[in-house]
């Protein structure tokens, strides 16, 4: 998989989540990996990504970041050239 991951496929991300997202992580998760094939894509929730990571992008549904596969490893990054797939982090239905 090419590392990089442009700011037109967060906005795509983005539109998919401006609806009611699916009811289960999983089932997004599931939903945004068919729309977007050969995309690494994690869901979670809000509360599991540290506070003092800024997203790549957002909406009033979800937080986007960037992951990197280095190493044989995932992490979160930063830079948008290294990602080589997203975590959207859901906020929190409650407090939208």
């Amino acid at each position: 998989m090419m590392p990089g991951i442009d700011r037109a496929f967060l906005d795509e991300v983005l539109a998919r989540l401006a609806v009611p997202p699916a009811p289960t992580f999983g089932a997004l998760a599931q939903a945004l990996r068919a729309a977007f094939p050969g995309r690494h894509i994690s869901v979670c929730g809000e509360d599991d990504i540290s506070p003092r990571l800024a997203p790549a992008a957002e909406n009033a549904v979800a937080l986007i970041y960037y992951v990197a596969a280095g190493d044989h490893c995932l992490s979160l990054t930063s830079d948008p050239a290294a990602a080589t797939g997203i975590v959207v982090a859901l906020r929190d239905p409650e407090e939208i």
